[in-house]
């Protein structure tokens, strides 16, 4: 067996319950819980990222008693109140494919009386911990320590009724169990203490309730552990023959595993110094055959496959990771592949890694944080005034720069004064300065200002920038050279530029629009890809080839089959690409035109776009890449019929040339540009799109004036479900969630996850030309997306379907029938009506119930430029223009005569990363 194999292989228990590995996530304190130990959702989300690959997750130490919490933000199980947090993180861990573990203790003396409103710690006897400023315990009565057991019983209880898999008894870290056993801080002379015997009593009781528990509660599965400190410094302490005589006792009891605790897993003794063989390894070769049934676990610098393979050679069953799963959400997949690690974190990737803020500033975590944000840049240090335009006045800000980062952003002038405005505003100036770059997520509910802080703090480091280079001696004058210019920062272009770096290449991005994000960021129904581990996860069998075949027919047979072939094949390493960078596309729904789940989206249902931007932004700001907002390129510059340079202008109207040898060209398509869309198709003038303003279809004109062919410019989507007043689309994901479409008379009237094209026929056919796309409670608890649209007030709601109805204007009688109707076909996994065979997935019968009025609407432009499997443009002759790469919507022949749903962003995804990868080879090779 090879040492990969011994790791990844499962692994079973005593009690017959199987680890899908010998890798268990290590509990560790991250101080996120709510003030009086309940759970927030920022740990669930936590728990849940880190979940999945590894064989299981024990849970940071719950406490039993609220005198037992022994740091700020402890998660408590001392009250039945409790349970339903809790529940949320053992769901979450087991959804994902893992154990989920609870640690309880009680913190004994340890416990800081500020942390229980200052009343005083409780302990085996009034003595204070050895340690400065320890508070003096008051000694649990004969009574209360029974009392004590008991509450160790209630919280296994607890742990089992909230869906964990087990218990990890918490004996360890001098907290109170550790305390009863060790006979510096257990000094009585009762039926509790004393001889070892009597001091062992303890722990041996609290085991010996969590058996009961688990037999009156849970079934033969549930795991029972117990973590244990090998030896004590103190005079008297535990030694390390006084803790193997209690794990004896404990293993005759029945444990599943026991758990040193160890800062190092193959430290050796502490108190006999001049030993140094590890404790491992003695504790192997002194336990009896009885102790040596049960498994026994490491913990301590594991962050390596040959971590973890150094300590099953010295004896350990199993092995917990601690930081490096903090660091590392996927690390068991990482070094399941073979990747080598090094344990540190980006400064900037604190939201993409769902690490808790409270966690982030503990000092576990901040030894590991590298300030990665500002990559090479140098500013000359001064506060620059900048007049910045958000959606409703004009903002005066004050940028203050040091050598290399951000020290300051303050509001000089501003009509508006509302505490709504200065919060917002605060906010987002916390997240620019945390990050050091004004390349952040905007405040939600506050785009606008958002952006135009950001575009002032970009405009103060572009001139700081400028002004040290002249000072330095440099000439502005003189041309700028990169390996590799992209140009456009939507997915496709974010994307080539990440790859086109991490290819070696020197990058430059170039956006016209003062944002990055493109159009990607509105993009909201997921990622299509067949045969992705996320699909066997979740027991979803595909194909590649249903997924070309399923994407052909949706194109009318209109697609290139070469590019197809290509996008089709690589999709499921484009899913992997992303997962690899922070960006995990792991829930999974369906979309018009497929007949499988294969729409891969943020694990939390919410819209693709502006997760995947977000994801796609951190790493670009990591990897330090250049980028010029509000610049537009002029002209793609030849030489010798090859690419040499761009010539840019920008929002100074200030000429920038740059020297490249490759230009990727991703500005997407021309939805926004209405007289490009009717010169086109006549017959959609007067559609509103649901595009950005900046889909003027400007890529396609600059890569016609080089020689580019182009295709399919008269295929363009409409896409049915957009809300008219604004624009906004209403994603493909709540229909795939199991939404219908109602007609002004509440009845059905055509497949909901036909293609696009279709459905957008069908609604204009009707004699109102709209529609309703209504859902209830349950579709909306699954699609954050829902959400969105109910904040922005394009949903109307009601407690029933009849008052829904009324509120619609429609006959209730009709509208009733149809969802009792629709909701037999679901039941019956048959749609009669209309032949819907995907989505089917549960009755529309949970309050409240939603709708939104919605119509079609321009919403992607099939046809660009030619290109050929490897991003490369092709001139009328459809040959490559050296070069010059495209990708995303700017370019044609994918899509056919309609694109599918989910393919967009796939699209954008794989010839992002081939364009990249091209441009980088030819500019360095």
């Amino acid at each position: 067996m090879t040492s990969s194999e011994r790791i990844f292989r499962p692994f079973t228990l005593p009690n017959g319950t199987e680890l899908k590995n010998r890798l268990l996530m290590a509990p560790m304190t991250t101080c996120t819980g709510y003030y009086d130990g309940t759970v927030t959702q920022e740990l669930v989300e936590y728990y849940r990222v880190r979940a999945g690959s590894i064989g299981a997750v024990i849970v940071e130490c719950c406490f039993i008693d609220d005198h037992g919490l022994a740091f700020p933000g402890a998660i408590g199980i001392d009250n039945d109140e409790k349970i339903a947090g809790l529940a949320k993180i053992a769901e979450a861990i087991k959804g994902e494919g893992s154990r989920a573990i609870l640690q309880i203790y009680h913190g004994g003396r340890m416990v800081d009386p500020q942390l229980i409103g200052g009343r005083t710690p409780v302990a085996p006897s009034a003595l204070a911990a050895p340690r400065d400023g320890a508070a003096t315990p008051r000694a649990l009565s004969a009574d209360e320590v029974q009392g004590m057991v008991n509450k160790f019983g209630d919280g296994v209880r607890r742990a089992i009724l909230a869906g964990f898999d087990g218990v990890e008894i918490h004996g360890a870290n001098t907290y109170l169990i550790q305390q009863f056993y060790s006979p510096n801080s257990n000094q009585r002379d009762d039926e509790w203490g004393g001889s070892r015997d009597k001091r062992a009593t303890f722990p041996l009781a609290v085991l010996d309730i969590t058996h009961k528990m688990a037999r009156q509660y849970a079934d033969d599965a549930f795991i029972i552990g117990y973590r244990f400190s090998p030896e004590e410094l103190e005079v008297p302490g535990i030694r390390f023959e006084d803790t193997l005589y209690l794990l004896e006792k404990l293993a005759a009891r029945g444990l599943d595993y026991l758990h040193f605790s160890l800062g190092a897993s193959l430290r050796p003794s502490i108190v006999e110094t001049t030993d140094p063989t590890p404790l491992i390894e003695k504790y192997c070769a002194m336990r009896s055959a009885t102790l040596a049934q049960v498994p026994v676990m490491g913990v301590g610098g594991v962050v390596n496959a040959g971590d973890v393979e150094q300590g099953l050679d010295h004896g350990y069953d199993l092995m917990a990771v601690g930081r490096a799963c903090i660091a590392y959400p996927d690390w068991t997949a990482r070094i399941a592949s073979g990747e080598r690690l090094e344990l540190f974190i980006d400064s900037t990737c604190r939201e993409a890694l769902h690490i808790p803020e409270p966690l982030w500033r503990f000092s576990l975590v901040e030894a590991m944080i590298r300030d990665m944000s500002m990559g090479d840049a140098r500013f000359k240090p001064g506060m620059f005034v900048e007049t910045v335009q958000d959606d409703a006045s004009e903002l005066v800000i004050n940028v203050s720069l040091e050598n290399d980062r951000i020290a300051d952003i303050a509001l000089a002038a501003s009509p508006v004064d509302s505490v709504e405005f200065t919060t917002s505003f605060e906010e987002i100036r916390e997240r620019i300065l945390t990050a050091n770059t004004p390349h952040v997520d905007a405040i939600s509910g506050a785009t606008s200002q958002s952006e135009a802080v950001k575009k002032a703090v970009a405009k103060a480091m572009l001139k700081s920038s400028k002004a040290l280079a002249a000072e330095e001696g440099g000439d502005a004058a003189t041309a700028k050279a990169y390996d590799v210019v992209v140009v456009g920062s939507g997915g496709a272009g974010l994307a080539a530029a990440i790859q086109a770096h991490d290819e070696g290449a020197r990058v430059l991005v170039v956006e016209k629009m003062p944002t990055l994000g493109g159009n990607t960021i509105k993009a909201s129904a997921g990622m299509n890809a067949a045969e992705t581990r996320f699909q066997r996860v979740k027991g979803i069998q595909d194909s590649k080839e249903l997924f070309y075949q399923e994407s052909l027919k949706g194109g009318k047979n209109r697609n290139n089959p070469q590019l197809l072939r290509r996008f089709v094949d690589n999709a499921p390493q484009a899913i992997e690409w992303l997962a690899d960078r922070g960006i995990m596309l792991n829930d999974i729904t369906t979309t018009g035109g497929m007949s499988i789940d294969r729409t891969h989206r943020p694990r939390d249902g919410s819209a693709v776009g502006g997760y995947l931007i977000s994801g796609l932004v951190r790493n670009l700001t990591r990897r330090g890449i250049e980028v010029m907002l509000d610049t537009a390129v002029d002209e793609i510059l030849m030489e010798n019929d090859e690419v040499s340079g761009v010539r840019l202008l920008t929002e100074e109207n200030e000429t920038v040339v740059v020297q490249t040898r490759s230009v990727v060209v991703a500005t997407g398509g021309f939805s926004a540009n209405s007289a490009m869309v009717v010169k086109y198709r006549p017959d959609l003038d007067g559609f509103v799109t649901t595009n950005h303003k900046g889909a003027t279809g400007g890529g396609i004109a600059l890569l016609e004036r080089i020689g580019a062919g182009t295709v399919d410019m008269g295929e363009i989507q409409i896409h049915p479900t957009v809300e008219q007043k604004t624009s906004y689309l209403v994603s493909e994901s709540i229909r795939g969630g199991g939404a219908i479409l109602v007609n002004q008379q509440g009845n059905r009237f055509f497949n909901e996850l036909e293609t696009r094209d279709k459905v957008s026929a069908s609604i204009i056919a009707l004699p109102e030309h709209y529609a309703y796309i209504v859902f209830d409670e349950h579709v909306r608890a699954k699609n954050k997306a829902a959400d969105e649209y109910i904040a922005k007030g394009l949903v109307t709601s009601a407690s029933s379907p009849r008052a829904l109805a009324e509120k619609l204007g429609m006959d209730y009688h009709a509208f009733l029938a149809t969802l009792e109707r629709y909701n037999g076909f679901v039941e019956r996994q048959h749609d009669e009506d209309f032949g819907r065979t995907t989505a089917l997935r549960a009755p529309i019968n949970e309050g409240p119930f939603h709708a939104i009025r919605i119509a079609p609407g321009v919403h992607h432009t099939m046809g660009g430029v030619t290109i050929n499997t490897d991003a490369a443009v092709l001139n009328t002759d459809q040959q490559p223009i050296p070069g010059a790469y495209a990708a995303g919507e700017v370019a044609g022949g994918i899509h056919g005569g309609n694109r599918i749903g989910g393919n967009a962003v796939a699209d954008i995804i794989i010839f992002g990363t081939l364009a990249g990868q091209q441009a980088a080879k030819r500019a360095r090779g």
